[in-house]
């Protein structure tokens, strides 16, 4: 019985991680569990340890904070990774929006928690910290403390005023997501189309303007904005992979790789589109499709190549191939020569058999490679993340710097990495298992550990009236901004559902519901606007508390 009772109770590394590996077990396990067709999946770790506090267990607190902040770093860099490839042209492409509405969602959530406090005479220090609680930012709740202990206030009720809010902050957001789900506002907004106009597609045109006859293919690329790669070209019966000397004459066909959105400019250049959604299913054969020319798919594994431009490997001049897709984190790119290419991209090269052959020593092409992690990238990447959260940023009239802490940092990091690692020859590839890998076990040890040391006085708070009062104003902050803006945002600003979801989950800096999100969201596009909202999402909820105590205390 003491030996149990040293393995449960008795503070020590072992007990620590029984405690930890008995909590995440419990909860993805309860987890998996459906009611009325709704599962909370990694969310019920929370809730378990929380539990799990309430009943007397605890471990180590400097464990429990190492734990807590290590898991967190870890998800969120590991999340960075992930979305980074997409992050830059989700940008270019809505992501001002998304951040706009995200801006949005701050700005209602302060203001509705000003008016539900002066409806209720809550004291403006413990509004603070129902705040933060309610928006799920313990970032935040840091600088409300220090904000507070400069004003000469007691900060505890804002520490305790956050704990009880948590909760509810967490399931607050998911539960806001289903009830979206079920109305028909998410029926009419519109389906994401993006992913799929930026989607390489293969159209086939005849040569017919004039303004093109007898030049060549660099020389005609010159004369347009559009990109595109010429696969193929047939002359008569002659069928060549062509370099960008290659003249066309009035009636060769091309075979053209490019954009949705270039489609008609090229129609314009060309002369005629020609029949070609046979070319553009998923199933089609290409090796049967000409006799002699060979289509096949080759992996990055040589480290070598990683940073490198498409263009400098100058394939067609030495192998006379071409390049006519990559593919990259399940993203499919035009092969531009400005391409950079990074270690684990999957090029489409067309030409001779033994001409590929040879490009596929040139690039690896070794499967067994891709599966062996890469982690001293990714520690590096993490130490890289938690200087950029440390930099304390300077801003007028606030009397404390503000910093991007455990969370801003690594998933800047890790953006920042994917797209420019390889650029510096820092192979920052990970299989998609390993990063779900990762992000699973961050996100469970958070979980777990903010649980427990929410559990302790959560069920006594909760239950004088102050603290139910407390409850009722978090929920309210927490869900009726997330309502209002999930409207603007489908209604009027013309976002999709899944976007929306990663945009409202990275304004109110809420992980576990992004996992509720990606769970019944089949694509990346929460994650990716996830990511490029809560960079600023996370930068506004820290100095908006501090504003509000310094000009309104």
């Amino acid at each position: 019985m003491d030996f149990f009772q040293s393995i449960l109770f008795d503070h020590s590394a072992l007990q620590g991680t029984v405690i930890i590996s008995i909590v995440i077990a419990l909860g993805r396990a309860l987890g998996k569990l459906r009611i009325a067709g709704v599962s909370l999946g990694v969310t019920f770790v929370f809730f378990v340890g929380i539990l799990f506090g309430h009943l007397g267990f605890s471990i180590d607190p400097q464990m429990l904070d190492f734990a807590q902040s290590f898991g967190l770093v870890l998800f969120v860099y590991e999340l960075g990774l992930q979305v980074g490839p997409g992050f830059v042209s989700s940008f270019q492409h809505g992501g001002m929006k998304l951040n706009l509405l995200g801006i949005g969602l701050v700005v209602v959530g302060t203001i509705t928690t000003l008016l539900l406090g002066w409806a209720t005479n809550v004291p403006l220090a413990d509004l603070s910290g129902i705040l933060c609680g309610a928006t799920t930012n313990t970032p935040a709740l840091a600088a409300a403390q220090q904000t507070l202990s400069q004003l000469g206030i007691d900060s505890s009720a804002a520490a305790l005023g956050c704990a009880v809010t948590y909760p509810l902050g967490v399931v607050g957001v998911i539960l806001a997501i289903i009830i979206l789900s079920k109305m028909s506002i998410t029926r009419k907004a519109p389906v994401a189309k993006k992913s799929a106009n930026e989607k390489p597609v293969i159209a086939r045109y005849k040569v017919l303007n004039p303004g093109i006859f007898d030049k060549t293919i660099a020389d005609i690329a010159q004369i347009t904005t559009a990109e595109f790669v010429i696969s193929r070209v047939w002359k008569g019966e002659e069928t060549l992979t062509p370099d960008g000397l290659e003249v066309l004459h009035k009636g060769d066909v091309v075979l053209v790789v490019t954009e949705v959105k270039y489609l008609s400019m090229l129609t314009a250049l060309f002369g005629e589109r020609l029949s070609d959604a046979e070319y553009n299913k998923a199933d089609f054969d290409w090796n049967k499709f000409d006799s002699h020319l060979v289509s096949r798919q080759i992996v990055i594994t040589q480290a070598k190549i990683n940073g490198k431009k498409l263009g400098a490997l100058k394939l067609r001049n030495q192998y006379g191939v071409n390049v006519s897709r990559v593919v990259r984190s399940g993203l499919q790119l035009l092969a531009t020569p400005k391409l950079v290419l990074q270690y684990g991209d999957r090029i489409t090269v067309i030409g001779e058999a033994d001409a590929i052959e040879k490009v596929e020593e040139l690039m690896g092409s070794s499967v067994k490679e891709l599966r062996e992690p890469n982690l001293a990238s990714i520690f590096v990447g993490i130490v890289v993340g938690l200087i950029f959260g440390s930099i304390p940023i300077a801003l007028p009239g606030i009397s404390s710097p503000v910093k991007l802490g455990l969370a801003g940092g690594p998933i800047l990091a890790g953006i920042f990495m994917s797209v420019y690692g390889p650029r510096f020859h820092l192979v920052t590839y990970t299989t998609r298992s390993a990063n779900l890998m990762m992000r699973g076990i961050g996100l469970s040890l958070y979980l777990t550990c903010l649980g427990l040391s929410s559990g302790t006085h959560f069920f006594e708070t909760v239950m004088r009236p102050e603290g139910l009062l407390w409850v009722g104003i978090g929920f309210l902050v927490t869900f009726i901004p997330v309502l209002v803006m999930a409207w603007i945002s489908m209604r009027f600003a013309r976002v999709d559902f899944g976007s929306t979801c990663g945009m409202l989950c990275g304004a109110m800096s809420n992980p576990m519901a992004l996992s509720y999100v990606n769970d019944i969201i089949p694509n990346d596009r929460p994650s990716v606007s996830y990511a490029a909202v809560y960079p600023l999402g996370m930068f506004l909820r820290v100095v908006i508390v501090q504003v509000m105590l310094m000009l309104l205390l």
